[in-house]
């Protein structure tokens, strides 16, 4: 089994991430989620099977899901007029057509529990982007209501956490608000459905784009690579917790004795599989399907 790790379409513009490459059409972007996946900022030189098809699966799930704007207009690339000799069927199922916006330089980040960067935060300084939290939590502890810590967004390297105030000066005070409680609405709405499937959305966070004065939710949603998700059955606060998502990759790499300055060791094939099974039961648990590409 091979992962796609670039797709090619001779003659349309593209942008390429650390996943998706980015196809501008005019008035709609094609966008190919492939199978290419990042650690400690480093794309590995080797992909897992099939992960660009969940992270788009699993969108589409909550695009529809969800009661909100989004650019979602289609998964079939056919609807775009394709240059002669590309390969549709390598595109299906990773592919999204959507509609072009404005697109919002903030990262919308909802945290539902204490974890990663606002978990160090709040080991040093008691807070979390800025705001006081009750002493003696511990790692993974729920927090007394969802955070909005917004952070900038980065083409390459960490995105920068910054205060709400921050971005009200750069977006406006009226988008920022809007933004902040869209966002948390949307975290609290789709960490209760997750729940009853097992599953805890620890943080996520979104994008969104403007089309007028229209807010319009863009990129991909509520994923294992956008969000962290954990298996409910074995949550215990006081420790980080097993996920759905490039753990076991991370794990290994850690293992390694890897720099992280010079390229990345090839993964072996067991870590390969074993990070692919995660992203599909996420996929499976959330939509109650089978995955289709199995």
């Amino acid at each position: 089994m091979q992962a796609f790790q670039e797709s090619e379409i001779p003659g349309v513009p593209v942008r390429r991430g650390k996943v998706r490459d980015v196809y501008d059409f005019g008035d709609r972007l094609l966008l190919v989620a492939s199978d290419r996946i990042s650690a400690f900022d480093w794309i590995l030189p080797a992909g897992i099977p099939d992960k660009g098809r969940v992270l788009t699966q699993i969108s589409k799930f909550w695009f529809d899901r969800l009661q909100v704007n989004d650019h979602l207009l289609s998964l079939d690339v056919t609807t775009l007029t394709l240059p002669a000799g590309v390969d549709v069927d390598a595109l299906q199922g990773r592919s999204m057509v959507v509609r072009k916006t404005e697109v919002v330089p903030i990262e919308c980040v909802v945290r539902g529990y204490l974890s990663g960067s606002g978990w160090k935060e709040y080991r040093e300084t008691g807070r979390l982007a800025g705001i006081p939290l009750p002493q003696g939590l511990m790692e993974s502890s729920p927090l007394p209501e969802p955070a909005f810590t917004p952070a900038t967004k980065a083409e390459s390297g960490h995105d920068e956490n910054i205060s709400f105030i921050e971005m009200q000066q750069k977006v406006g005070m009226e988008l920022a608000d809007d933004l902040r409680t869209i966002s948390t609405q949307i975290y609290l709405d789709a960490a209760e459905y997750a729940l009853t499937r097992g599953i805890i959305i620890a943080d996520t966070k979104f994008e969104f784009g403007l089309i007028g004065e229209e807010i319009v939710l863009i990129d991909e949603v509520l994923t294992p690579d956008s969000s962290r998700f954990w298996p409910q059955s074995s949550y215990q606060p006081g420790r980080g917790q097993p996920s759905f998502d490039k753990q076991f990759m991370r794990d290994w790499l850690e293992s390694t004795g890897w720099d992280k300055n010079s390229p990345p060791p090839v993964p072996p094939a067991e870590i390969v599989q074993r990070t692919r099974e995660k992203y599909i039961e996420a996929y499976e648990l959330l939509t109650r399907e089978p995955f289709p590409w199995k």
